[in-house]
């Protein structure tokens, strides 16, 4: 940025209200005095400058880096005389140093400043500007290049300027905050437009590495290398890749003019392994990949190329209680899988291990049939029943199938973990389904009950319920019977109550369907036989007699 003949006057002006600044009472001037006495109690002494005149210095101004004394009483001591205070000099032997750094600056300086920066500290403020120190010498920065708000509070601060002009008559330098600000602001553009050019590729250092990505220096300007931008397998930790100060290749993706953010990325160096991907693979293909990371979910797994791939818990094994994947894979185990899900939008793979496996169902009907009776393990109970474990493959055992009593429930018959003896009742190949029985290994109460009693047997229970179609009879033993309503004669249904005992004969035993017919009209047909034989075993008696003796 070039600076106009105003500009440059209204700096020379600023250098003379400065250098006016400096100048009180009479033009300052370096003398070579003597120390005549050390206060060490005031922490000062007394230098005789000529003329009988005796100045007074801060002991501080004196003193070496570990705060010993340079100089003692007696010896000679270049000071420089300020100006008067109550017909007393003013001295500094510090400004005399300041004043042989400024000269030896301006020396090596004053041909070639146009673009020196310096690095200090602003120790004053007048009504002209600033007055920075670096190394011991004096600079002054006019307010107008300061670049600082009237209500800053700025002494003290450390900043950079950079050197627009040397008076080596005046022993002056001015600097400029306001003009580096735009230098750089120069050169950040070029940076930034020679980096968003097409195709362009940079070596940075990391800077600064936080949670979301890392901080590159790129050329004196800094981008961020977001985490999703550091490899296409997706978001990483910076930290487990890199540290403060590594070298990175880098290209720009993106720059926000309006916040100034600089993106940058190390994937977009390289080739998108996931055009390869999308050209090589199809849905169904098995390929050779290394497990590279497992969680409690599942498990990343490594293709080469930075191209990372997921097995979902689920697709480990075709045992449906897999509870951590460790148990069954390690990191660094080479496995085949198969592709299941390709998406090159979202850079998502998914694969599967379980379906090169065989597929247990598949091996049970190959060893099992319907009929056979084998043990298993019960994997979890519901209200409904519950899942017995045969080799590699679960049945479902039903509440009624697992004993002749109707009340009988698998969450109060059995625990997780029991091993039980049943029966394969059915497989249903089309839905992969298996049905088990218990109940049928046991003796069912029919059966029990046919060995005790025959057909016509006269028997005694209780009525359990009342349908439309008849009524139901519980027996000993828990069996139950159905005398149906055509079999309920001479008894009248509508006077019948649940729980009244009721007598009637056997009318049928169906030991495989698990049922007992009874009928209360063929007992009293049996009881009229019983009686017309007794009649006709009996000629002495009349019929008359005989049915008073019935009656009585």
């Amino acid at each position: 940025m070039a600076f106009d003949n105003e500009v440059f006057e209204e700096e020379e002006n600023f250098a003379e209200m400065f250098a006016a600044s400096e100048k009180q009472q009479e033009a300052s001037r370096i003398v070579e005095g003597e120390i005549v006495e050390i206060q060490a109690d005031d922490n000062r002494a007394l230098v005789g400058v000529g003329d009988k005149l005796e100045g007074i210095i801060n002991l501080d101004e004196i003193r070496d880096e570990n705060g010993e004394l340079k100089f003692n009483v007696g010896d000679k001591i270049k000071v420089m005389i300020m100006g008067y205070y109550n017909e007393r000099p003013k001295i500094s032997y510090k400004k005399v140093l300041e004043q042989e750094k400024t000269i030896e600056f301006i020396d090596a300086h004053k041909d070639d400043y146009e673009d020196l920066v310096i690095e200090g500290v602003i120790t004053k403020k007048n009504r002209g500007g600033y007055v920075v120190e670096s190394d011991a010498v004096s600079f002054f920065m006019p307010r107008s290049l300061a670049a600082f708000k009237e209500s800053d509070d700025v002494v003290g601060r450390k900043i950079k300027a950079q050197v627009v002009k040397i008076d080596p008559e005046e022993n002056s330098i001015i600097v400029s905050r306001r003009k580096l600000f735009n230098e750089e602001r120069k050169k950040k553009k070029e940076i930034i437009d020679q980096l968003m050019a097409e195709d362009v590729v940079v070596e940075g250092t990391i800077k600064k590495i936080t949670s979301y990505g890392m901080f590159v220096d790129v050329g004196g300007v800094d981008g961020l290398v977001h985490y999703n931008e550091i490899s296409y397998k997706g978001p990483v930790n910076p930290s487990k890749l890199y540290k403060e100060g590594d070298t990175v290749t880098v290209k720009a993706i993106n720059y926000d003019k309006d916040k100034r953010h600089l993106s940058l990325s190390i994937k977009a160096v390289h080739p998108d392994p996931w055009a390869e991907v999308e050209q090589e693979l199809d849905e169904g293909d098995t390929i050779t990949v290394t497990v590279s990371n497992i969680e409690n979910y599942g498990v990343f797994v490594d293709l080469g190329n930075d191209i990372e791939g997921f097995l979902h818990i689920s697709e480990i094994s075709w045992n449906k209680n897999v509870k951590n994947p460790a148990d069954y894979l390690e990191v660094g185990q080479e496995i085949d899988v198969e592709v299941i899900e390709i998406n090159p939008e979202t850079h998502k793979l998914r694969v599967s291990l379980k379906r090169l496996l065989p597929k247990p169902f598949d091996e049970f009907v190959k060893n099992y049939r319907e009929g056979d009776v084998v043990t298993g393990v019960i994997t979890s109970l519901t209200d409904f029943g519950a899942f017995v474990r045969i080799d590699d493959v679960e049945g479902l055992l039903h509440n009624q199938d697992i004993s002749w009593d109707k009340n009988t429930k698998a969450k109060e018959t059995f625990k997780s973990g029991d091993e039980v003896e049943v029966k394969i009742a059915k497989i249903n190949e089309q839905d992969q389904k298996i049905s088990l029985n218990r109940k049928t290994l046991l003796e069912s109460p029919v059966d029990k009950f046919a060995k005790t009693h025959k057909v016509n047997s006269v028997v005694k229970g209780t009525i359990r319920d009342i349908k439309d179609f008849g009524v139901f009879v519980s027996l000993e033993d828990g069996v139950d019977a159905l005398i149906r309503d055509e079999d309920l004669a001479p008894l009248n249904k509508e006077e019948l109550e649940i729980g009244q005992e009721i007598e009637a004969a056997v009318a049928n035993i169906d030991t495989r369907r698990d049922r007992i017919r009874l009928s209360v009209k063929k007992l009293d047909y049996i009881k009229n036989q019983a009686m017309l034989e007794e009649i006709n075993d009996n000629e002495s008696h009349s019929l008359g007699d005989l049915i008073k003796d019935k009656l009585k």
